[in-house]
């Protein structure tokens, strides 16, 4: 029998080596679990890779497209000052509270409200608050806004009682609670005074069905109409606001001041970790890109928001409701 040599030694047909079927199934039996072995090794290498990205959900109160064009800058930043890779994750306000119960995210950038329920719920803490910005000056707080059009019979708070309404979200802080706590002071409750309470589910809904007649009033957050303006969606002269505050808080508003949204981590991040993240947004400079698309200042330390949960005791909502 003819040998061939290579670069491994001599090999001999297997008519030399006693070759038997049982060898030749263990080998490709050796085979398969060797492929196994490496698509398990694999599938564990991009889990972990997976895990190692920094999961920041944010509340899409203007649509996923919306977000992701202010706040992907700040995934960047945190990812360059980090050394870690960062993504960011539009959540509508439906999936806020799954995704931080079941743990999908290591961070949530969200209305006050959002964060005072996942506290007392799920134990997330706050890490920074973010400093709004309107023409430079750093704004730490935000209202509600009570709007109707501008030809609209409504004047007073009084007025609006037995006519449609619309906020954002039942759970949203500036397009609902704010709002929600101001009609409740003022003798009228929204459950069951209103000839209609309706959900826009988008900050921008609200204000065009208020303009086009579909709604008689509605409430967003503070500084909702100034940017739609400003993109040239609507006028501001198209509306009137009821119960505007007069100060030097440079939004029109109705409502109280709460502080702004903050930036917290979820249970399962570490006290370094957290703390990390905190440092980042304290550390951004308002010339920073992320500052500029996010319309910030930068980060502030993490604000009381015992004022939230006032509020939130007061219209009875939420885990707050008793």
């Amino acid at each position: 029998m003819r040998e061939i040599t290579g670069r491994f030694g001599n090999w001999q047909p297997f008519g030399n080596r006693h070759w038997s079927p049982n060898k030749q199934l263990r080998g490709e039996g050796m085979k398969k679990i060797g492929s196994v072995l490496v698509g398990l090794l694999l599938l564990f290498l991009w889990v972990g890779a997976a895990q190692a990205e920094i999961k920041i959900g944010v509340l899409a109160k203007r649509g996923a497209i919306k977000a992701m064009t202010k706040w992907q800058a700040t995934g960047d930043y945190l990812a360059d000052k980090l050394g870690e890779p960062v993504v960011v994750i539009p959540l509508n306000f439906s999936a806020i509270e799954p995704k931080v119960k079941s743990g999908e995210i290591d961070f949530l950038l969200a209305n006050s409200a959002f964060f005072v329920e996942m506290e007392k719920k799920y134990g997330t803490k706050a890490v920074a608050t973010l400093i709004n910005s309107r023409d430079g000056k750093a704004l730490k707080e935000f209202g509600g806004v009570i709007l109707v059009r501008a030809d609209s019979p409504i004047r007073t708070l009084a007025d609006i009682r037995g006519k449609k309404f619309m906020c954002v979200k039942y759970s949203s802080f500036g397009g609902a609670h704010m709002a929600w706590r101001l009609l409740l002071d003022n003798g009228i409750d929204p459950e069951k005074d209103f000839a209609l309470f309706a959900e826009g589910k988008k900050h921008d809904n609200v204000v065009l069905a208020v303009q086009n007649g579909v709604m008689d009033a509605g409430t967003v957050r503070s500084d909702t109409l100034e940017r739609m303006a400003g993109e040239g969606q609507i006028n501001m002269t198209d509306f009137r606001i009821i119960n505007q505050v007069n100060d030097d808080f440079p939004f029109v508003h109705s409502t109280r001041l709460y502080p702004e949204w903050p930036m917290a981590a979820l249970a399962h991040i570490d006290d370094a970790k957290a703390a990390k993240v905190g440092e980042a947004l304290r550390a951004m400079r308002s010339d920073d890109a992320a500052a500029k698309a996010a319309k910030v200042v930068g980060g502030d330390a993490a604000a009381d928001y015992g004022p939230v949960r006032d509020c939130l005791m007061a219209i009875k909502y939420g885990v707050f409701a008793n």
